[in-house]
């Protein structure tokens, strides 16, 4: 098969020209003077066939005849992205990168990664992608399609079909398993059914990526998915829970067109029996999972009619108050209701809920004869109770007087317990 600019009477879609950011442009004609053959590739190229809304300028993907060695020596500034892959990335006028990629195919792969050989064709370029509608080429100087796998064809047909035998793309890629169900769940797309097959058959390769990528696909398919339930679904139809999420609960899968947010650590969080465990596998940071638990032990959310009960929930739950909101809402979401009202009111009015909102501190207290230690934090914490039940006594002569008393009580606890 040679590679040739693709007929628009077949692919009624198939506009005349795409319009390329001159800052791409430019680097495309500096490489053409310089004799390379060079083609607009990628994301951004199917993304304009979909009429897609704001696409990067940096989504420009450009494939060359140069080799990265040719590529930087053209270019004054570049970063050596993954030059053994063939990756330069050039920088514009702007500082902004756009890489640049040889021609290049595949000469062995383990799953993970690849080893590739330069010096080959657009076409054996292309055939080396992962799905057809990544697969289309247009060069922007001659205003010409290079489509040799009727991915315009798949785009109009709404379906993400593999390149050639798809069993071979996801052996020489096991995240192309997961790649295929996020543009199916982004474009609203079906999948082509040999090419979802041969991925629930090659499953078990998922567990040879690495944590890291596979988290990246997860969070990236819950931020760009059209539908959340439908992401879930085919993520465990195909096995991927079962590799890297077996904590996942699927009876909530269906409540998810009701999150209000797209979160990947939240909806991740709300979608397993044990968020911790999961994040952990999948190597979040530990802000994350320090969240994830933060909302592990869902307790019963307060009466929203009782001031005094939803400040001391706040005041226990401290940062996770937001998120345990968000994850009522989508069980209750009547009840949410209420409590979120109730939680701006209380944050509205000022009430102290806090430690550092108490009207005294610590050097307060020391001068005032109570020395640090532990009757200071016993005395601070029984303030904090106070002011929790009645904002009004978070004055200072009052918090004072208050914990003078407090201090007296909790020493001569202390003594009667030495007996």
């Amino acid at each position: 098969m040679s590679t040739s600019s693709a007929p628009r009477g077949e692919f009624p879609d198939l506009p005349e020209s795409l319009e390329v950011p001159p800052e791409v442009l430019s680097i495309v004609q500096r490489l053409e003077s310089a004799g390379f053959e060079t083609w607009c590739v990628g994301g951004a190229v199917r993304d304009s066939l979909l009429r897609q809304e704001d696409i990067d300028p940096r989504d420009y993907d450009l494939a060359t005849s140069a080799t990265p060695e040719q590529v930087q020596q053209l270019f004054r500034r570049t970063i050596p992205v993954g030059v053994e892959h063939g990756t330069v990335a050039v920088l514009d006028r702007n500082k902004q990168p756009h890489e640049v990629t040889t021609f290049r195919r595949d000469v062995r792969t383990d799953g993970r990664h690849a080893v590739v050989e330069f010096g080959v064709s657009l076409e054996e370029d292309l055939a080396r992608r992962d799905f057809t509608v990544n697969a289309i080429a247009y060069h922007p100087l001659r205003n010409k399609w290079s489509d040799p796998f009727n991915g315009a064809g798949d785009l109009q047909r709404k379906v993400i079909r593999a390149v050639g035998d798809a069993a071979a793309r996801f052996r020489e890629d096991y995240l192309r398993i997961l790649r295929a169900v996020r543009f199916a769940a982004r474009f609203d797309f079906g999948i082509e059914p040999s090419t979802w097959a041969a991925a629930k058959a090659s499953a078990d390769g998922l567990l040879h990526l690495s944590a890291e990528r596979v988290r990246d696909e997860w969070f990236r398919a819950l931020q760009t998915a059209r539908r959340l339930p439908e992401l879930a679904a085919r993520w465990r139809e195909v096995g991927a829970t079962g590799s890297w999420f077996p904590e996942f609960v699927s009876e909530r899968e269906q409540r998810l067109d009701r999150f209000p947010s797209r979160d990947p650590v939240l909806i991740t969080a709300y979608l397993s029996r044990d968020p911790v465990a999961t994040l952990s596998r999948l190597r979040c940071s530990n802000a994350d999972i320090a969240r994830a638990q933060a909302v592990a032990e869902r307790t019963t959310a307060p009466d929203a009619a009782d001031p005094v009960a939803v400040r001391r929930w706040m005041a226990e739950r401290g940062k996770a108050v937001d998120d345990l909101v968000t994850l009522l809402r989508v069980d209750d979401p009547a009840a949410a209701s209420r409590l979120a009202s109730a939680v701006a009111a209380v944050r509205a009015s000022g009430a102290p809920l806090t430690l550092a909102d108490l009207a005294v501190t610590g050097d307060d207290l020391r001068e005032a004869g109570i020395p640090p230690g532990r009757t200071m934090g016993i005395v601070l914490r029984r303030l904090l109770s106070d002011v929790i039940e009645e904002p009004a006594r978070n004055e200072r002569s009052h918090l004072l007087e208050r914990a003078g008393a407090l201090a007296a009580e909790a020493e001569a606890r202390t003594r009667k317990g030495k007996r």
